[in-house]
């Protein structure tokens, strides 16, 4: 199904209640103006199930709503980028990040170029080249890796980001990101190892999560965090909850940042 801005009324219920339609709940967040001088401004968005699984049979579909992608898709009207892990651009099948011209008229509107950058992050370079974005010509990608070689048979225009051996530390990248690209604000879209590696480094300023009203079971099934434990906890402060059939849609603070707007509140 397209994607478009047209969505079935959430009801706000934190911090106060009301009604909002999903794209006017997420429009003007204003990320780049939020941005650090050193880095990119970070939101972090993924989906998971009420027993804390983050997909089903190896996939978010199976767990991903109507209401949910109406989400997903408005939330890449917000960021100069789009990042996400190379397992899970192979899984999911990513293809060009914006679907409409309904989506990239949006994201003119908020200040940010009609097509995000595509960031893929992969420390060996083990993304298969026939992932459908990279097949995209009209896509723009920059690969963060650590390996020196280059993919083969692409069709997007692809540039990469290289750090150094041992420890794949994204802070630098992230700064090359910023100063070299122009890039102030990224919706990263995961998976669990990435997210990790963000965390760890301080780098993630938001959380956009959604709770879908199912059960899979699973002890191996993924989570949104997957590697070794945080050497500490990661607070995080919760900003609004919307809800639709008993799904949630959990926006959350991490650390202490500038207050934020509640949707539909005016």
């Amino acid at each position: 199904m397209a994607a478009t801005l047209a969505g079935v009324p959430l009801q706000r219920i934190h911090p106060d209640r009301g009604e909002v339609e999903p794209a006017d709940a997420i429009s003007g967040l204003g990320w780049g103006d939020l941005a650090p001088a050193h880095r990119p401004y970070l939101a972090l968005n993924m989906v998971t199930t009420t027993d804390g699984k983050a997909s089903f049979e190896g996939r978010t579909l199976g767990i991903s709503s109507e209401t949910d992608r109406q989400i997903f898709h408005n939330l890449r009207t917000q960021a100069d980028a789009v990042m996400v892990g190379a397992s899970t651009a192979k899984t999911e099948r990513y293809g060009r990040i914006v679907k409409t011209e309904e989506l990239r008229a949006k994201r003119e509107r908020e200040g940010v170029a009609p097509n995000p950058l595509a960031i893929i992050v992969s420390g060996s370079l083990s993304v298969p080249a026939d992932v459908p974005l990279l097949q995209d010509p009209e896509s723009r990608v920059v690969i963060l890796t650590q390996a020196h070689h280059e993919l083969e048979d692409v069709k997007a225009q692809v540039d990469y980001l290289r750090s150094v051996a041992g420890p794949f530390d994204l802070r630098p990248l992230l700064e090359q990101l910023r100063t070299e690209h122009e890039v102030r604000s990224i919706l990263c879209e995961g998976g669990p190892t990435l997210n990790e590696s963000l965390l760890l480094y301080g780098l993630v300023d938001e959380l956009f999560l959604t709770v879908a009203p199912v059960i899979t079971g699973g002890a191996n099934a993924l989570t949104i965090v997957a590697g070794q434990p945080l050497p500490d906890l990661v607070p995080t402060e919760l900003i609004w909850v919307l809800e639709d059939g008993g799904e949630l849609y959990l926006r959350y603070r991490i650390g202490a940042r500038t207050s934020a707007p509640v949707p539909g509140s005016g």
